[in-house]
């Protein structure tokens, strides 16, 4: 790995998130994971958890994190600049042009756009996480872990962070299960 590697994956990532952190998780997640192989599905799934808890904006902190972790401190400001970058310089210029021609109707429109597209990318990426978690825990706690924690959540209330960090303690407390080889006789 090298470090001009680590800024264009992140570049990349700065030039097409465009709509903020979230769209940015599954182009990371395409850059990190498939495109480069830094990390495996299931490192990343550990660093959104994380990364979602801690305070602050999600599309400096993956970068940061990935970046020292793949390149030390390097890599970290490395990556972190390079993800910056083009956004610092797409909001000097969508600015200008948006307050210029804010009574346009297809200026309008185009932030209106961008919500469906970034649906569909966090559908993409909430389907891969499922089946790989189907994979792991099975079909029952695939499906009851994000039900009970949807429900704490918005019927009750309960932060997201702790519904992580509880996720996250239970997983470190939990015995890991040996497979069981089967012998033909």
């Amino acid at each position: 790995m090298t470090l001009p590697a680590l800024f264009w994956a992140f570049f990349r990532v700065g030039i097409f998130g465009f709509g903020g952190g979230p769209s940015m998780i599954p182009l990371v997640h395409a850059e990190v994971v498939k495109r480069n192989e830094w990390l495996t599905d299931e490192e990343f799934a550990d660093i959104l958890a994380i990364g979602n808890t801690l305070p602050g904006p999600i599309a400096t902190k993956m970068p940061g994190y990935i970046g020292y972790r793949v390149g030390g401190v390097a890599g970290c400001v490395t990556a972190v600049l390079a993800v910056i970058g083009p956004m610092i310089v797409a909001m000097i210029i969508m600015l200008g042009v948006f307050s210029r021609y804010r009574d346009v109707a297809w200026i309008r429109g185009m932030g209106q756009a961008v919500i469906p597209v970034v649906m569909v990318m966090m559908g993409q990426l909430t389907w891969d996480f499922f089946d790989k978690s189907k994979a792991s825990l099975g079909w029952i706690a695939s499906i009851v872990i994000p039900a009970v924690s949807g429900a704490l959540i918005y019927w009750l209330g309960v932060h997201p962070g702790i519904i992580i960090g509880a996720i996250l303690l239970a997983a470190l407390l939990t015995p890991k299960r040996k497979k069981s080889v089967e012998t033909s006789a």
